[in-house]
């Protein structure tokens, strides 16, 4: 028995002496308005990193639009060669990521280290004039990747702590929106830039840098200087009327204060967790047979014979597929299952890969491609960092978001080296036809590994 409960208090307007006094009235919660719920479930710390994203995109989807292009026709790479630079592009990041994630929780310096991380990569923007053999652009390709590497769990470990737990997917949504919104200027200005300048390549690398340079800026300025604390968890009855959230989407109940050291050690202790371990899993084995973009844009470059002016221009498609569907496909996540959405983006990576496969040509061909693999970003990207915040602690969450990103970023980075060297030995469509074959098999590999959701350690969200 609790003493509070029964002892009687001071008699007032409408209580009789001597009887315990009645409870308090419940207040009725305030209406919310669309904007008040929109603040809510988007924090301004998710706003402010989706607008240092889209200039930072801006930039770097400049260099990743004409950098195939340049390597094959400029410097003459086989297909071979220009896998192992992809490959360096796209997985050399895996070897810092564990790092970046845990200097960042070390302190909860998440801002140092995406500043970090940024400025290295906009370093490297007009290092690529002066290098121009394939060792020089492979060092330069090297330490850009480090830079994302270093930048990218720290950027979501401070989205995926400002946001409430049932709106990480939406908050994630909103910030690969606004990371694509970047990511669909960047072309556009690379093909302007292309068109205007003598020297095309040259030029586009420069302005590049100027627009990465306004990144850094821009995020020294205006992100706050220590890591956000976890949101605060809401109650059921919080929850937006006609927005419910799904089982595996349901908030923790309110835990004490984490206990335990922040080190290297204990960030690959999380993977003794269930949920965590499966995710990791799944992701690695999903980007085994997961195409570099730059293999698909060529391939379509060469089905529909485009210009090289006009090769820059392809990568819009997926951008502005990636731009409309980002926030919808993260509130199908938070809504109907994280894990659904993610696998049914892939089975969308497989339709476009038949596309390209297909022997039909036509002005629709490309469309349906393009849209197809914007909607695999939107529905993989976000939703697989909302999926592993849930299952890590808030003082690790750097830590454990960059060891799914590890086990992502390895695997494209082999599957990168694999489809150089057979597209080398039996041609582009021969080695899409395997792609396509083992991603059917990883998809449902995925699908009988599915993260198992347990109960909730304390202080822990359930796992998605």
């Amino acid at each position: 028995m609790y003493v509070a409960d029964t002892r009687t208090r001071p008699a007032g307007p409408g209580t009789t002496p001597g009887l315990p006094a009645p409870p308090p009235a419940t207040r009725a919660p305030a209406s919310r308005t669309p904007s008040d719920l929109a603040r809510r479930a988007v924090p301004a710390t998710v706003l402010i990193l989706g607008a240092v994203s889209l200039i930072t995109d801006v930039s770097a989807e400049m260099v990743t639009a004409v950098l195939p292009l340049y390597l094959v026709t400029g410097l003459g790479l086989s297909p071979l060669g220009f896998g192992l630079l992809d490959g360096i592009y796209n997985g050399a990041s895996a070897l810092v990521r564990l790092v970046g994630g845990h200097l960042a929780d070390r302190g909860r310096r998440y801002k140092s280290m995406a500043v970090l991380g940024y400025g290295l990569s906009a370093l490297c923007k007009p290092a690529l004039l002066i290098a121009h053999s394939v060792a020089g652009i492979s060092a330069v390709l090297a330490v850009d990747r480090t830079g994302k590497g270093l930048r990218t769990a720290p950027r979501d470990a401070m989205i995926s702590l400002a946001a409430p737990p049932e709106a990480q997917g939406r908050s994630f949504g909103v910030h690969r929106a606004m990371d694509t919104a970047g990511a669909l200027l960047g072309p556009v200005v690379a093909f302007v830039v292309m068109r205007a300048a003598a020297d095309g390549f040259d030029a586009v690398f420069t302005v590049s840098f100027c627009i990465a340079a306004t990144g850094v800026v821009v995020l020294l300025l205006f992100v706050p200087g220590h890591g956000p604390a976890p949101a605060a968890v809401l109650s059921p009855e919080d929850a937006v009327p006609g927005d419910p959230m799904p089982a595996d989407s349901m908030p923790a109940e309110p835990g004490p204060a984490e206990p335990g050291p922040v080190s290297l050690r204990a960030a690959m202790g999380l993977l003794g967790g269930r949920e965590l371990r499966r995710l990791t899993l799944c992701a690695l084995v999903l980007g085994l047979a997961t195409v570099s973009d730059s293999f698909l844009y060529l391939m379509l470059q060469r089905d529909l014979d485009l210009s090289v002016e006009w090769f820059p221009l392809l990568p819009l498609g997926t951008s502005a597929s990636f731009l409309l569907l980002a926030i919808p496909l993260g509130r199908a996540a938070d809504r109907f299952g994280r894990w659904a959405v993610f696998l049914a983006g892939h089975g969308g990576l497989l339709i476009a890969y038949g596309l390209v496969l297909a022997p039909v040509r036509g002005a629709a061909l490309p469309i349906g491609v393009l849209v197809l693999h914007g909607a695999f970003y939107a529905a993989t990207d976000g939703v697989l960092m909302a999926a592993a915040a849930g299952s890590v602690p808030a003082r690790l969450r750097s830590s454990g978001l960059a060891l799914v990103q590890t086990g992502q970023a390895g695997a494209r980075f082999a599957c990168s080296l694999m489809f150089g060297a057979a597209w080398t030995a039996w041609g582009d469509h021969t080695a899409l036809a395997v792609a396509a074959a083992a991603l059917a098999a990883c998809t449902v590999a995925a699908a009988a590994l599915r993260p198992a959701r347990s109960a909730p350690d304390q202080g822990r969200q359930p796992c998605p």
